[in-house]
This record gives C-alpha cells, structure tokens and sequence, in this order.
C-alpha cells in the first residue's frame, strides 16, 4: 500500500513542519493544518519550490470542532484524498503544581492535547474505513509514560493519547487501517517557549545537554509510514542520548 496524501496539524513549526517538509521530500501530497497563516503559506512557497507535490493549507484550530467541520466541507475532495492523519498539535501550558495550575492553563492542553487529537480522528476515520486504507500517527511524549511534578495535567494528556492510540488501534483489528504512536522525550522546537513564555528560560531547559530535534522525529514518522502493510509500528519511545528513559527529568548535563 503507497500512501498519497498526509493531513498534519500543527504544521506551521516544529515537528509538523519537519514531518511535512520530510513527507514532501517522499513524494508525498500535502494538508498542512494550523493556525498561523502566515507560516503556512511560507511552508507551502518552500516545499512547492523544491518538491513536485500538492499542499493544501487549512487555516484552523484543533480546539474548534464545527469550524474544522466547515472547513473540511469546503475542501472535501482534498480531505477524501487523504490517507494519513498525523495528530501532532500539541502543547504544555505552565509548569504550575496542581495547587498553583490556571483552568486556562489546563483548558488549553486538554482542549488541545486530547479533545483536538479526538475531532481529527472523528472527522477522518469515517473516510479511512470508507476507502478501506490509512495510517494514523499520534504524537505522543514521554510524558505518558513517566510524570513528574509540575506537568500533572501534560502528563495525563499525553497518557490520555497512548489510552486513546491503543484502544483505537483495537478497533480497527481486521482492517488495513495502521495506528502508531510517536513518544518522543525531549525535543528544540519552540515546545517550551509556548510553555514557559519566556525564550530564556525555554533555553535554559536544553542548557548542557543535547536534545532531540524536530528532524529527528519526522525520520521516525516517515519510517513508520514506509514500512510493508503487513507492519504496523504501534509504538516508539525515542530519547535523546543525555535523557534516560526512567523518568522526563533524568537528564545528563555538561
């Protein structure tokens, strides 16, 4: 089975950026999702420009199901054509205690983190099952795996992804439908930025140690999407080196 055509949400950075600029270099079509237009538009000129591909942007948010459901309407013939999903939005919001955490804090990674996970696959299952093809890839985090202090809520949301991954995978037993989980430990993206609001202090969070890159993950999507339909990758762990998978906050510095 040769997959065509990916929708990646949260496209406009990061490892959504990376996954598309690496699928686009596969030869594959592209449905970049996000919410900043204008970073979707200078990704789309830049892959465009050095790839023979199509890439549709969809200026939207993962949080706002009915709008995502008119926006998909309006573009239904590109959205049938797909045939991966990769749920990447995602976020942390403070790094207060559950004694010190803000509702918009914790609204704005369960929103994200699991309810906008839930709508993309809502609204693109029916078409996988229809067509009777696809591959589904959440990115997940070592986070739901090993917690700690500060990150309660982050880290049943990302607990809630690997929940929501297997059970979905159980579903789609007998059909050609693959389902993956990406969990990786710590990445350079602008992941702490967002979170700390604070470009510092999201430096010093990688300060003497060797983190993960975007790059890196994008080769472990793209990998688990090119393996034979009779493989499905359920899941990868992928720590960087001066990480130790005991724990999110075992970490080697120089």
């Amino acid at each position: 089975m040769t997959l065509k055509r990916a929708l990646i949400t949260g496209a406009s950075s990061g490892i959504g950026q990376a996954t598309a600029l690496r699928l686009a270099n596969e030869g594959m079509d592209l449905v970049l999702l996000a919410r900043r237009k204008d970073r979707l538009e200078s990704l789309k000129k830049q892959i465009e420009s050095e790839h023979k591909v199509k890439v549709i942007l969809i200026e939207g948010d993962v949080r706002d199901y009915e709008g995502l459901e008119k926006a998909f309407a309006a573009k239904a013939s590109d959205i049938d054509a797909c045939d991966v999903l990769i749920n990447n939005a995602g976020l942390a919001s403070g790094t207060g205690k559950m004694s010190e955490i803000k509702p918009q804090e914790w609204d704005d990674m369960i929103d994200t983190n699991v309810k906008g996970l839930i709508a993309l696959t809502r609204l693109l299952m029916p078409k996988f099952l229809q067509a009777n093809r696809g591959h589904i890839v959440n990115i997940g985090s070592v986070a739901g795996r090993w917690v700690y202090p500060g990150g309660a809520v982050y880290c049943g949301t990302k607990f809630a992804v690997r929940a929501i991954t297997d059970a979905l995978r159980m579903e789609m037993i007998g059909t050609p439908i693959r389902v993956t989980n990406i969990e990786p430990g710590m990445v350079e993206t602008e992941f702490s930025v967002v979170r700390l609001q604070d470009e510092r202090k999201a430096k010093a969070v990688y300060q003497g140690m060797e983190p993960l890159l975007a790059d890196d993950i994008a080769d472990c999507i793209a990998w688990s999407l090119s393996r034979p339909p009779r493989v499905n990758i359920q899941e990868l762990v992928i720590f960087p080196t001066d990480q130790v998978g005991v724990g999110p906050a075992y970490v080697h510095r120089r």
